[in-house]
């Protein structure tokens, strides 16, 4: 049997190689999905993608699957919760910023109808399409999330740094920046 070609990050981990092959770089249009998404880059910052994979779980339960609504209300009490939970990343500022984050999310829906047509306004719609040989050489951050997290952050955002908005546009399919070698990158 031929093993696929997958991106070199993901090879060696099973979790990773899931990730890879079903999720990482699918263009996402559902805010529910959108969001769960951004909170975890938040989480990531300064951390490896893998740790936050292996704690996803544990940050479904913890948020209430990601309810933005409900986010958007918790209380002291809940963000003392949370902070006790040894399943999540219990970092104080990246708590207190989802809680943030949620609110300025439902902000957003207000405004343009959806999260989704907000953030896919900024790639016209559709995903850009990269032609990287090697994962190595994708970028941190480009002119486009720079732009992005300036935005995000004039509207309330936290913890969405440029590279952090990077991540995400690779993860929610913004940006294909499967190797093109990579049996995924024409798949999607």
């Amino acid at each position: 049997m031929v093993e696929k070609h997958r991106c070199g990050w993901c090879v060696g981990d099973d979790l990773y190689e899931a990730y890879h092959d079903k999720e990482w770089g699918v263009p996402v249009y559902d805010d529910a999905t959108l969001f769960e998404f951004l909170i975890l880059e938040t989480f990531q910052a300064g951390l490896s993608w893998i740790t936050i994979l292996r704690k996803r779980k544990n940050f479904r339960k913890a948020f209430d699957n990601f309810d933005y609504k409900r986010i958007a209300k918790y209380n002291q009490d809940k963000i003392d919760a949370l902070l006790q939970d040894a399943g999540i990343i219990r970092n104080k500022l990246k708590v207190k910023a989802t809680i943030t984050n949620a609110q300025a999310f439902l902000k957003i829906q207000k405004e343009f109808g959806s999260f989704s047509k907000y953030i896919w306004n900024f790639v016209d719609g559709k995903p850009i399409k990269n032609k990287l040989k090697n994962y190595k050489n994708a970028p941190a951050n480009t002119a486009l999330s720079d732009t992005l997290s300036k935005d995000l952050k004039k509207r309330g955002f936290k913890f969405v740094g440029s590279t952090v908005v990077y991540a995400h546009m690779q993860a929610t399919g913004m940006v294909n920046d499967h190797e093109v070698g990579c049996f995924r990158y024409e798949e999607v």
